[in-house]
């Protein structure tokens, strides 16, 4: 034991003193900001604006439970990772594996499955066969390629640009290759952003040391995403990205830019929307809470369509006018388990007042029965690659020595199985 009762006592003694100093802002001060969110602006430039009018809305877990759900069949897709791994050569590898699960269960859509490995490797002299075309295996079931992001392209972060152009490749090709199986009166739950925002900032940033822009997959992933897009729009089909973890600071930012004698305290846009939406305590706590809808407009979400854009030599492919690829979102709050959930989806479908109107009611339905959507819930079982199996992809490694540090050695036997 490294802490003794005498050690705990200390910091107890220092967190109380924290605790006691720090002032929470009042109930009425909150209150104020929900306003400034109809239209938020920065010299000019609208930041955040309000789909109708600002709202909060509760709905009662037990009540919303017992009603009838919205959507004929509910779909999720997530992908599961091996980790990305540096060896002693140089090379970084990544497997991602991705499945899509549904609400009832189906099993022949659950065994279908993505695999795809990336390499990258700083010497031309490492050669590896990668895959133009993908393999099938399984009986047709599953489909698996190796692709390569070109030496040169990474000075730095390379782990998780293998990481993001494997997950968001396993991902993106295997929405698009089951794209045709939701219909009209279903649902389809992206795990994670909408679009692949890790991705694509580091192919808008001038840098030398990451030029992933340069990478055709990257580019392919970007043009994979805006024809998933481009389906669900056509078909009118509701498709979501469910953010389990919101981790923006725009709001909070601007917010703290405006001339308003008003303190922002937070540092993240879920801390304010939390103060925003949690009941007081007078309040039942067996509820969900809600806002309204929210555009992001004129974000790199549209501008990765114009032609002018010095992201791209060639310009995306799309079916709609640019702006109905901005982002649109309401935010979610459970007091019972005090998380908030951000709820992503394309204006070109959030722009019908009917189709905000059912994809609240689906995802605010989804919590109350399970915390999470139950089909996202599946779909995580089903891509997860687990510390045993991470293990077996290791061994296979017989050439190449793992890069392997004393952190790897402490922390091992505490991961997750």
């Amino acid at each position: 034991m490294s802490l003794e009762p005498v050690h705990i006592r200390a910091i107890a003694d220092l967190a109380s003193r924290i605790d006691a100093d720090f002032e929470t802002p009042e109930e009425s001060e909150v209150d104020d900001i929900l306003p400034l969110l109809q239209e938020l602006k920065h010299e000019s430039k609208i930041i955040l604006k309000a789909l109708g009018r600002v709202f909060t809305g509760k709905v009662n877990i037990e009540q919303i439970s017992s009603c009838k759900d919205p959507a004929q069949k509910t779909f999720a897709c997530d992908s599961g990772s091996s980790n990305p791994r540096n060896f002693e050569s140089g090379v970084t590898v990544d497997f991602c594996h991705c499945a899509l699960a549904c609400t009832p269960s189906d099993l022949d859509i659950h065994t279908k499955r993505t695999i795809v490995a990336v390499i990258y490797s700083p010497s031309w002299r490492c050669c590896v066969n990668t895959d133009e075309n993908w393999n099938l295996f399984d009986n047709g079931n599953g489909r698996s390629r190796l692709v390569r992001i070109n030496p040169g392209l990474l000075q730095t972060r390379e782990k998780r640009m293998v990481h993001n152009v494997a997950l968001y490749l396993a991902e993106s090709e295997h929405m698009l290759w089951l794209k045709e199986i939701p219909a009209k009166n279903d649902f389809f739950i992206m795990d994670g952003p909408l679009y692949p925002k890790q991705l694509m900032y580091w192919m808008v940033v001038p840098s030398g040391e990451v030029q992933i822009r340069y990478d055709p997959h990257a580019k392919q992933i970007l043009q994979n995403y805006i024809d998933i897009v481009d389906h669900f729009m056509k078909e009118q089909i509701p498709i979501i990205g469910f953010v389990k973890n919101p981790g923006d600071k725009q709001v909070v930012q601007t917010l703290r830019k405006q001339e308003i004698d008003m303190d922002i305290p937070w540092m993240e846009d879920a801390q304010l929307f939390k103060s925003i939406l949690r009941p007081s305590e007078k309040e039942s706590r067996n509820c969900i809470t809600f806002t309204n809808w929210f555009m992001h407009p004129h974000q790199f979400y549209e501008s990765i369509l114009d032609t002018t854009t010095p992201l791209m030599d060639e310009s995306l492919h799309h079916a709609f006018g640019v702006e109905d690829y901005a982002l649109t979102f309401f935010v979610v709050f459970v007091p019972s388990m005090n998380v908030l959930f951000k709820i992503e989806a394309p204006y070109g479908l959030t722009k019908d007042d009917n189709m905000r109107s059912l994809i609240t009611k689906k995802v605010l339905y989804d919590i109350s029965i399970n915390g999470l959507p139950m089909s996202l819930s599946k779909a995580d079982s089903l891509g997860k690659i687990r510390k045993t199996e991470r293990a077996q992809i290791l061994k296979q490694f017989r050439k190449l020595g793992p890069d392997t540090t004393y952190n790897d050695l402490r922390w091992s036997d505490m991961n997750e199985s």
